[in-house]
């Protein structure tokens, strides 16, 4: 089972951010890698990080003789945490229409926003400049080819499984500017239509910043390739929880979409002795299973 880490969750509600609170535990089965994922907090937007890519020489030797002295191998690698931005604006109009007032209809807009906001940071965990350009690498980039198992699927309708061991030294979140996602004053003032017209509206700064560092490389694992005919099953995520663990990490979360975890229930009806269809998956191999829609069923084959 994974260790109690520190989540987005946590550091909103350090912060103090009660209305940011509320909208990720609402928002919670759309963003389940956020209630999951470790999160630290940095000063500022970058830092550098040390990377092992290798451990130094040790073992035994005899009295009176030597041993070679070797060091770890380590590589820099710059952390950046990219804005994300879920400023919105709205025209006074509409918002007065709400029967419950405009400050109410505000309150849903900020909301909204907010929560596709915090869908596209998962995105950007999985995807990285796949899913924007303008964010950070995500994990599927950064999988050791030794962590890969290939379910052999082909076309443009795949999906992966993705093991993900969080932590300081694995894969983390990282939260810039203390981990503040600053919510501005809702204030009216006058907005531009796309042809340059004038209007009243209602608008709303939200900006934060965020990025990802993965701190060992091994700390992701991933199946990829996994399409209708090429389904999951637990030999699959044997091989991946198995070469993980030859190099030394165990996943704290195996992280799917609800096809592959339909495709994995149906592995293990089949397998089933009484004949009786299996329930849903919840682990396999004693690491839980998280489902997620920001995996998706459109990749590519690689």
């Amino acid at each position: 089972m994974a260790d109690e880490v520190t989540t987005l969750l946590d550091i909103a509600k350090k912060n103090g951010s009660d209305a940011l609170c509320g909208i990720i535990d609402e928002a919670n089965v759309n963003v389940p890698e956020l209630n999951t994922a470790f999160a630290r907090t940095i000063k500022g937007i970058l830092y550098k990080t040390l990377v092992r890519t290798g451990l130094p020489g040790a073992g035994f030797r005899a009295a009176n003789e030597g041993r070679a002295r070797t060091k770890a191998d380590y590589i820099n690698r710059l952390v950046e945490a990219f804005i994300l931005d879920a400023s919105w604006d709205i025209d006074k109009a509409v918002a007065e229409a709400n029967e419950n007032g405009a400050a109410v209809e505000c309150a849903i807009h900020a909301a909204d926003h907010m929560e596709a906001a915090f869908v596209a940071i998962c995105n950007q965990i999985w995807y990285g400049t796949d899913a924007s350009a303008k964010g950070f690498a995500g994990l599927q980039a950064a999988v050791n080819s030794a962590c890969v198992v290939d379910a052999t699927g082909t076309g443009s309708a795949c999906s992966s499984v993705m093991g993900v061991k969080w932590g300081i030294r694995n894969a983390a979140l990282v939260l810039g500017n203390d981990g503040v996602i600053e919510e501005g004053d809702i204030i009216e003032q006058q907005l531009t239509d796309g042809d340059g017209n004038k209007y009243f509206g209602f608008a709303q700064s939200i900006l934060g910043r965020v990025g990802l560092q993965v701190g060992n490389q091994y700390s992701v694992g991933r199946i990829k390739n996994l399409t209708s005919s090429k389904t999951l099953d637990d030999d699959m995520l044997s091989d991946l929880i198995t070469k993980m663990g030859k190099k030394g990490v165990r996943p704290d979360y195996l992280y799917m979409n609800h096809e592959s975890l339909k495709q994995l229930q149906q592995s293990r009806t089949a397998t089933n002795p009484t004949g009786a269809p299996a329930p849903f998956p919840s682990e396999a191999f004693n690491v839980p299973i998280i489902p997620t829609t920001n995996l998706t069923e459109t990749e590519a084959a690689a």
